[in-house]
C-alpha cells in the first residue's frame, strides 16, 4: 500500500485523480492541496465525495508534506512544478506532473510556445514522457513522469503505428481535433460560459496551439526523423471528450491490410486501446468516464490518403486516468488497477 498526495486537487483533472484513487486497492490518499480552497473540506467543494472523502484542503507546504507520501500528482498550471521542484525532492517521492513543464526536451521550444521561463531545466532530461503504451519500460524506472496532454495523447496514439512503420508520409499529416469544455479547466473564463459555448463550435489556437510541438516531438521519435504537422483544435459544446481526425498520404505499398497489421502490432494487446472494426468510427460518448482510447481508420483510394480517427475522455485517458496508469507502472501494480470502469452511456 502506498500513499499519494495531490497538488491542484480542486481542478477538474485533480478531482478526477481523487475519484480514481478512491477506488484503487493499492493506494490511500495522504493529502490534498489547493491554494484556492485552503482549509475547506473537499466534499464541500465537490459534493460527489459527500460521505466518501473527509479531508480538508491544505496549502503549499510541499516540503513538509513529502515525508507523508510515496507519490505526488501535480495537476497544476504550467510553470508551477518547474518553479519548485528540486532533485532532492525526487529522493523522497515520485512525481507525476500533468502540466507541460517536463514534456518537451528542448527548453527553448517550451519557453517559446508557453511564454514562460523554465525554472528547473536540469530536470528535463530525467523526466520520462508518460505515454504508457509507448514508453512503458522507461516509466517503470522513472522518478519524474511528464503526463501527456489530452490532445497530444489522442493525436499521437492515433497516428503512432503508421508513423512508426512508415506507412504514411509524415510531411502530409494534418490533425483536426475536437474538445469538450472541461479541457479548458475549472477557472472562470468568459469564453467558456454556457451562453458563449452552447450551440456553437469554433477553431482556436490556429497554427499556434501549444500542444503542437509536443505532438511533433513524440512523432519525430517514432519516425526517427523530423515530423511537422498542421494541428487545429476546436471547442465544441460538450463536457468531456476528445475526437481527432487525422489525414495523411499513403506511402507506396500501404493498404488496408498493412495499416490494420500496424495497429494490431503496437496496440492489439493494450488494455486501454480499442481498435475499431472495419467501417466503424470512434465516438466520444463511448469512451466517456473511462481510460479507453478508441481508434479507427479508413483508406481513401481516390486521394491515396488514410483517415485516422481517435476518441478519448480528456479528463481520464487524457489526464487523470493516464496519470494513475503511469503510477501503476511506476510502482509495479496491475496497470489496470483503479481504471477498469466501463464507459458511461448516456
Amino acid at each position: 500500500m502506498i500513499r499519494a498526495g495531490i497538488i491542484g486537487a480542486t481542478g477538474y483533472a485533480g478531482n478526477e485523480i481523487v475519484r480514481l484513487l478512491s477506488g484503487h486497492r493499492e493506494v490511500r490518499i495522504g493529502w490534498l492541496v489547493s491554494r484556492s480552497f485552503e482549509g475547506q473540506n473537499y466534499a464541500d467543494i465537490y459534493r460527489n465525495f459527500f460521505d466518501i472523502i473527509d479531508m480538508d484542503c491544505l496549502g503549499n507546504e510541499i516540503d513538509e508534506l513529502l515525508d507523508r507520501v510515496d507519490v505526488v500528482f501535480t495537476a497544476t498550471p504550467q510553470g508551477f512544478l518547474s518553479s519548485m521542484l528540486k532533485r532532492e525532492m525526487l529522493d523522497k517521492a515520485k512525481f507525476i506532473d500533468l502540466s507541460a513543464d517536463y514534456r518537451i526536451k528542448d527548453v527553448n521550444i517550451y519557453e517559446e510556445w508557453y511564454k514562460i521561463e523554465h525554472k528547473s531545466p536540469e530536470l528535463i532530461e530525467e523526466a520520462v514522457y508518460g505515454l504508457c503504451e509507448v514508453n512503458r519500460e522507461d516509466i517503470k524506472k522513472a522518478r519524474l513522469v511528464a503526463n501527456p496532454g489530452c490532445f497530444t495523447t489522442c493525436s499521437i496514439l492515433t497516428a503512432y503505428p503508421l508513423i512508426k512503420e512508415q506507412l504514411i508520409d509524415p510531411d502530409t499529416l494534418i490533425i483536426n481535433a475536437l474538445s469538450g469544455v472541461s479541457g479548458a479547466g475549472r477557472g472562470a473564463k468568459v469564453a467558456n460560459l454556457f451562453c458563449e459555448v452552447n450551440e456553437s463550435a469554433k477553431a482556436y489556437g490556429v497554427a499556434t496551439h501549444r500542444h503542437t510541438p509536443e505532438i511533433e516531438e513524440q512523432l519525430s521519435y517514432a519516425f526517427n526523423g523530423k515530423v511537422t504537422v498542421n494541428f487545429t483544435p476546436h471547442l465544441i459544446p460538450m463536457n468531456r471528450g476528445i475526437l481527432v481526425t487525422e489525414t495523411a498520404s499513403l506511402k507506396d505499398g500501404a493498404d488496408e491490410g498493412s495499416i490494420r497489421s500496424a495497429y494490431e502490432k503496437y496496440f492489439g494487446k493494450e488494455a486501454f486501446i480499442r481498435l475499431m472494426k472495419e467501417d466503424l468510427s470512434p465516438e466520444t460518448r463511448f469512451v466517456e468516464g473511462s481510460n479507453y482510447t478508441d481508434i479507427g481508420f479508413k483508406v481513401d483510394r481516390r486521394t491515396n490518403r488514410v483517415i485516422m480517427m481517435g476518441a478519448l475522455d480528456n479528463l481520464v485517458k487524457g489526464a487523470a486516468g493516464q496519470a494513475v496508469q503511469n503510477m501503476n507502472i511506476m510502482f509495479g501494480f496491475d496497470e489496470a488497477e483503479g481504471l477498469r470502469a466501463v464507459p458511461m452511456v448516456p
